[in-house]
């Protein structure tokens, strides 16, 4: 479900970007993952690695470089600047772990975090990447995303076409162990300016703490937080 922009060279780099993002790992399982052949495989590392973007260690394995993290400092991210200002504020209201997700594909990736200075959380740093499989966050990007989008992820998902429908209706989604056993979560959609859902807005903690049902405790904090961020951006 990635894109791609039909310049050869570039999407093969990108692809071995990605299999390396997902799990650092060694030549042998790099041309496994994107079925590139070894020789290619190998070069577009080496070339990664000169440009910093991969890295690699004395046993040979491959892991994202620094100059991502330089390149990133020098990104603009409207959405993460909006949440900024708003989920520490959530974050008192609930006193959980919150995080904004936005999808790529077939996964998530958290854009924005904020935890609780004590007690048991739930941390998924920023840059982190969760499946679309599972989880409150993953049903609601998964609710709004294209026909086409929706039918692919399905075929993977723990929920179902049903579910999703009820989502859109609420407008907001919950789930219990099924991103993680023991972790209870609650979601709701992040609009841009044209009204389209961009991102998910989630409440993550533990089960014995926040209970089966997050919704009935944090569906108005949580709407008004998605809010918040709409109107900022």
């Amino acid at each position: 479900m990635r894109q791609y922009s039909g310049i050869g060279v570039l999407d093969k780099a990108m692809t071995v970007l990605h299999a390396v993002a997902e799990k650092p790992c060694v030549l042998s399982d790099l041309c496994e993952r994107t079925g590139l052949p070894r020789a290619t495989a190998h070069r577009l590392a080496v070339g990664l690695e000169i440009h910093q973007l991969l890295s690699r260690d004395d046993a040979g394995v491959w892991s994202l470089g620094p100059g991502l993290a330089k390149l990133a400092a020098h990104a603009a991210d409207s959405l993460a600047e909006a949440a900024s200002s708003v989920l520490p504020r959530l974050r008192e209201a609930t006193e959980e772990s919150v995080q904004v997700y936005r999808r790529d594909g077939d996964r998530r990736i958290c854009v924005a975090s904020a935890e609780p200075p004590t007690g048991l959380r739930d941390t998924v740093p920023v840059g982190a990447i969760l499946p679309m499989s599972r989880g409150s966050g993953a049903k609601v990007l998964a609710a709004w995303a294209d026909p086409a989008t929706q039918r692919a992820l399905l075929v993977d998902a723990a929920y179902t076409e049903r579910q999703l429908a009820e989502v859109r209706r609420r407008g907001w989604a919950q789930s219990v162990a099924e991103r993680e056993a023991g972790v209870a979560s609650i979601s709701a959609p992040i609009r841009d300016a044209t009204g389209s859902v961009v991102a998910a807005i989630s409440v993550s903690g533990p089960v014995d703490r926040i209970g089966r049902r997050p919704g009935v405790r944090w569906a108005a904090d949580l709407l008004a937080a998605a809010d918040a961020i709409h109107k900022r951006l």
